[in-house]
């Protein structure tokens, strides 16, 4: 079992930044890769960025890249999600994952093993 805590959310202003945190404990960290994911109201989740086990490798969806920065610190059983420039089209929940399968960085939700309870971003225009 993997607990999974997101940090760092809040409400901003369009083109401002936030930083998200994904503290993990139990399993070793290093054995899972990571994902953000995020849901708006009446959507689906939706993959946003994902970071393979050793943080050498990332990966992000087409609507944040050049904007969103994945990292991990497997020291510190964490992983980040830097947020700039951010946009009203940004606001949503934002869950932080893990995954055991044998795939360098899953996309897909179903894909992910354990979840975090989530944490809001709002951004206003």
């Amino acid at each position: 079992q993997v607990q999974l805590e997101e940090s760092g959310g809040g409400l901003v202003q369009g083109g401002d930044s936030l930083r998200l945190s994904c503290a993990a404990s139990g399993r070793t960290f290093s054995n899972y890769a990571m994902g953000w994911f995020r849901q708006a109201p009446g959507m689906e989740r939706k993959f946003v960025a994902g970071i393979n086990r050793s943080g050498g490798s990332t990966n992000y969806a087409d609507s944040v890249k050049g904007r969103f920065t994945v990292s991990r610190d497997n020291a510190k059983n964490t992983m980040y999600l830097q947020m700039n420039s951010l946009k009203p089209e940004d606001t949503a929940v934002y869950y932080c994952a893990a995954s055991g399968m044998p795939l360098p960085i899953p996309t897909m939700p179903a894909h992910y093993d354990f979840w975090g309870q989530g944490t809001q971003v709002t951004v206003s225009s």
